[in-house]
Formats: structure tokens, C-alpha cells, sequence
């Protein structure tokens, strides 16, 4: 199996199952419970608090762990809401996240005020309309550190400073920068950011959302004590020693990875474009994640390139993985204005530091067979063809 799917989800590292195990085995105590037995994963999960506050250069006081990337960007939006109960705009982008966009909309049928900022072709933001859409009833602004299908990276840092200024609260859904780009929030002027285990090696199940230091904060979840009182419920614990554990591996190994994907990718997008005609890049190539790659084969469906390689044993993907089984064209790629012809057979492929250069020669050999394969099916592929 040739596994391109990374931002779907990644194989846990060995070293994060090998800090876990324990604690699924032996070590199985409630670390609320009084007796030294339970008592003792406290420290385990603080330790692995600080490994996850390090990656992102935050204090551990300001991570919450959560069950996923999903509750941590529906938790920054809900605080935001009870905070300023009175402010009922909230600002996102059409490329976001369903479990951004998604939540924006249930705010919306609650009578708030939702503005979805539009992109580029190449899936930039226009910064000028940004800041026009602003006003003294911005709740929050919630943007993503890198889009998900695309991996366009978003001028976060410009973002914030202008709501600084503004006095507006910031979530940013850095689910898929996290690991794979730098990330400072003592430079970064975000509120919230969000990120999830299972797209740093770490397991499914397990998230956290850094809340900085002075923000308001609604619990979202509310129930007992744990999370000093921001997110009720016991702890998963091995997950979040594996989180832990995933973070310290990615901050050690973050620059050189990033070399080492940026290089696959690279090769495999330059031989894709080689080889198979009307083929194109969709997305900002200059500011992107080292690892993804979305590209679109004219006149062909997307499904049968996925259904095809899947013969192969190739795992990629045709956008999120929360759209799967949509019948409908990837909303960021129409926000981006792709053309017909193109949509319909986009592929994205995200890499890991798994993937090797074999592999990656190995889905230079068979697509351009399959995309002249499936183009032959096509009436109007075969048209194409002809002229």
C-alpha cells in the first residue's frame, strides 16, 4: 500500500503506540481518583500538556485537551458567542473546515450574522475585504492556518494584528499546520487555535485547543472538574500522552521533515504535470504545506482516478475526508473558481515522513495510464483526445 492520504489522517508513529501502551495495559487508573494509582497519571498528563504547549510555543495553563479538532473549533466559536453574548457577527472564510463552516451556519439559523470571505483563484484571501467586513459587532473571526484540500497557507499573522487592533477575538483552526509548519503563538496574535492528534502521527480521538493566557472561556462541555473546569469529562489518557509524544516528535523533527515532503511533492507534481496533459496545480504554490499537493486532471471524474489507484494500492484522496461520499465538487474549489472541466477530477495527495521516494516514483509510472485510460472512456475525453 502507497499511503497519500495524509491529511485524511496519518499512522500513528511507533514511538507515540510505545508511550501509550502502558497506559492501556497496566496503568489504567482515573487520574481524578485519590489513591496513588490514579493519582499518578496527573503527572503523566501534564507532562504531555507541556510537550503539546512547546510545539506551538504556548504556556501549558493555556491547553485544553479535547476529543478532537472538531470540538476544539466548535468550542472556540461557542466560548466566543457566551463571552460576548451581546456581538452577533461572526466572520469566516467559504474555504473552511466543515466543522468550521458547518457550526457557523447552526449560529446562523440563530439569528447571528455570519460573513463568509471569499478567495482567489489561486485560494488567497483579499485582505481589504477582510478588514471592510469588520465592525463593533464581530463576535470572532475564525480563519484556518492552512486549508485542509489545498494546503494554502492564510496570512495569519496580518489577520491578527488587525484584530488586535480592533479588540476582536481570533480563533485560528490550525488542525493541519500543526507539525508540519512553524507555529509561535507568543508571535502570533491568535486567541484560540485548534489542532488534532490524528493528523501529527498521534491517535484519533484526541485534540486540544490553546486558549491564550486572559481570554475569556465558556466550557463547552460541562460536567466535572477535569481541565480545570474548561472541558468535563475523564481523560483519555494514553491519547493524550500520545499527543504528547506526536508533538515532541514533530517539534524535534519539524525543518527537516518539511525539506524532506516539500521534495516528494515537488518531484511528484512537476513528473504529474509532465506527463499528463491538461493537467493543473490548484492553489497557491508559494505559500502551502510541504506535504500537499492538489491537482486536477481535465475530463476525467476524480471517483474513477480514486477507484483506479486504489487497484494499485495508492491511498489519496479528493478533498476532506469529512466530504467523502459527496456526490457534490469540493466547496473550496469552487470558492477558488476551478473550472468545470477540472473539478470534478481533482486529486489531492498529502504526504508523511513515511512516504518513500519509491513511492512516489511508483504513482509517477501508473497515472499518466490511468488518466489516458479513463480519458478514453470519456466522450469527452475522447473529443479532447482527437483535437
Amino acid at each position: 500500500m502507497i499511503y497519500l492520504d495524509s491529511n485524511a489522517t496519518t499512522k500513528i508513529a511507533p514511538e507515540v503506540i510505545d508511550e501509550m501502551t502502558p497506559y492501556l495495559t497496566e496503568l489504567y487508573g482515573n487520574p481524578s481518583s485519590m489513591h496513588t494509582f490514579g493519582r499518578q497519571l496527573r503527572d503523566k498528563i501534564e507532562e504531555a500538556r507541556a510537550k503539546v504547549a512547546e510545539l506551538i510555543g504556548a504556556e501549558p495553563e493555556e491547553i485544553v485537551f479535547t476529543s478532537c479538532g472538531t470540538e476544539s473549533n466548535n468550542t472556540a466559536l461557542m466560548n466566543a458567542v457566551e463571552s460576548y453574548p451581546d456581538k452577533r457577527h461572526i466572520v469566516t472564510t467559504c474555504v473552511e473546515h466543515p466543522a468550521v463552516l458547518n457550526f457557523a451556519e447552526h449560529l446562523a439559523r440563530k439569528g447571528y450574522r455570519v460573513t463568509y470571505l471569499p478567495v482567489d483563484n489561486l485560494g488567497r484571501l483579499d485582505m481589504d475585504v477582510f478588514s471592510k467586513t469588520l465592525d463593533d459587532h464581530t463576535a470572532v473571526v475564525s480563519i484556518m492556518y492552512a486549508n485542509n484540500e489545498t494546503g494554502v497557507i492564510f496570512p495569519i499573522e496580518e489577520i491578527g494584528e488587525i484584530l488586535r487592533e480592533k479588540k476582536t477575538l481570533f480563533h485560528a483552526d490550525a488542525v493541519q499546520a500543526a507539525g508540519k509548519v512553524p507555529i509561535d503563538v507568543k508571535k502570533l496574535p491568535v486567541d484560540m487555535l485548534s489542532l488534532s492528534g490524528h493528523k501529527l502521527h498521534a491517535p484519533k480521538g484526541v485534540g486540544a485547543l490553546y486558549v491564550r493566557k486572559g481570554t475569556r472561556f465558556y466550557p463547552y462541555i460541562i460536567g466535572g472538574h477535569q481541565e480545570n473546569g474548561r472541558r468535563a469529562g475523564t481523560e483519555n489518557v494514553a491519547s493524550i500522552i500520545g499527543l504528547g509524544k506526536a508533538c515532541e516528535l514533530a517539534g524535534k523533527n519539524l525543518e527537516k521533515e518539511a525539506g524532506y515532503l516539500s521534495a516528494l511533492r515537488d518531484k511528484l507534481e512537476r513528473n504529474l504535470l509532465r506527463l499528463c496533459p491538461d493537467a493543473r496545480v490548484n492553489g497557491d504554490t508559494e505559500h502551502r504545506l510541504p506535504n500537499t499537493t492538489n491537482m486536477s486532471f481535465e475530463y476525467v471524474e476524480g471517483e474513477a482516478i480514486l477507484l483506479r489507484l486504489d487497484e494499485y494500492g495508492v491511498c489519496a484522496s479528493s478533498g476532506s475526508a469529512c466530504k467523502s461520499g459527496s456526490l457534490k465538487p469540493s466547496h473550496v474549489l469552487r470558492a477558488m473558481g476551478v473550472p468545470s472541466t477540472a473539478i470534478h477530477g481533482s486529486i489531492r495527495f498529502s504526504l508523511s515522513r513515511y512516504n518513500a521516494k519509491a513511492e512516489i516514483d511508483k504513482v509517477i509510472e501508473i497515472m499518466p495510464k490511468i488518466i489516458k485510460e479513463l480519458r478514453e472512456l470519456s466522450p469527452f475525453g475522447k473529443e479532447k483526445i482527437k483535437k
